[in-house]
């Protein structure tokens, strides 16, 4: 690529898209590949061009859409597709709801190589068809050849970006307490239940109301599985209290425990648990009164079947207070992202 006067560019070939921005708009003035004519030239001199980039064959470098496409075939993933290149960029879509995810050590190393920039949603961010994910470029007009390569290198074997499409769940719902039990309180925590799990494929086989008493509460459980529940859900009762019992009534289940608590508010007591490969959630009580806790945050990764680990929850730690705005923005914002 060569830098040459306007003037001088007269039948050559741009190599590079010409950006112009006027009463709010930004946008391409000349394409990659337009012939330069006469009348170009004063349009040219307006927007501020005093110079064009001519390619050069043969100098061991790739233009800035020739890499981007390049970068977009790093990897190829089900249910989305790019966009561009534009401007240089392509864009990654959705095309269906899920998770995304970010092999955030690989994004590290791929933007550390020199001109090379990736940009993308955070790792474990839920997405909806027709968002954008992430965008390849490079910072100049070209780079050498040398850098997509070691790219690509980077990325054998290795998996940058997923998106990971929710599946249908079957829920069973056990609440508990015996002020809800006995009726001296209405019961809050069903239609708040039912309303977020109706965001996701989901399924509800049963909802049941336990007393303080192990038995019924595992009995109850049982009985949802036995029904085809693939999910459960408890409520109350998740406290550090003696008599709170939900967590006993897990663990009498046969459920392994991953984490009663997290480093996240709020939903402080979360409890997470898996019945072999059927995932169990403690929710403790600031599910009822506030738009968004831990229950919104691991609820996506649940309807994607990917088992939550410990080393996932501790990560909360980094992100995980919620500011309580005054109108609630989750998931576009800072809270659980992990």
């Amino acid at each position: 690529m060569k830098k040459i006067k306007v003037e001088d560019a007269l039948g050559m070939t741009l190599c590079h898209d010409v950006t112009e921005m006027r009463d709010g708009f930004k946008g391409p003035a000349f394409r990659r590949g337009h012939v330069i004519t006469e009348a170009d030239i004063p349009k040219l001199l307006d927007i501020g061009k005093k110079t064009v980039f001519i390619w050069e064959e043969n100098a061991g470098e790739l233009h800035e859409e020739d890499c981007a496409r390049r970068l977009a075939a790093l990897n190829t993933i089900p249910d989305t597709h790019y966009i561009g290149p534009s401007e240089g960029k392509m864009m990654l879509i959705a095309d269906t709801r899920g998770m995304f995810r970010v092999d955030t050590v690989l994004l590290k190393e791929i933007n550390s190589i020199g001109d090379i920039t990736i940009t993308s949603l955070p790792d474990h961010y839920p997405v909806e068809p027709g968002m954008k994910m992430a965008s390849m470029r490079i910072v100049p007009l070209v780079t050498k050849e040398e850098q997509i390569i070691r790219a690509e290198e980077l990325c054998c074997g290795r998996k940058l970006f997923d998106l990971r499409p929710y599946q249908t769940k079957k829920a069973g719902i056990i609440i508990t307490g015996s002020e809800v039990y006995s009726g001296r309180i209405k019961d809050k925590f069903e239609p708040v239940m039912r309303a977020k799990l109706a965001a996701y494929p989901s399924e509800i086989v049963g909802v049941t109301i336990c007393d303080d008493d192990l038995s019924m509460i595992v009995d109850a459980a049982k009985t949802h599985l036995k029904n085809g529940a693939d999910f459960l859900v408890f409520t109350g009762g998740m406290s550090v209290d003696p008599d709170d019992l939900t967590p006993t009534a897990i663990r009498a289940l046969g459920a392994e425990i991953i984490t009663h608590g997290v480093p996240a508010q709020p939903g402080n007591m979360t409890l997470v648990a898996y019945l072999g490969d059927i995932p169990v959630l403690g929710v403790p009580g600031a599910a009822i009164s506030l738009p968004a806790t831990m229950f919104d945050v691991l609820l996506p990764q649940i309807f994607t079947g990917d088992k939550l680990e410990k080393t996932d929850l501790i990560r909360l730690g980094d992100g995980g207070l919620c500011q309580f705005c005054s109108q609630c923005h989750f998931p576009n914002c800072t809270f659980g992202r992990y």
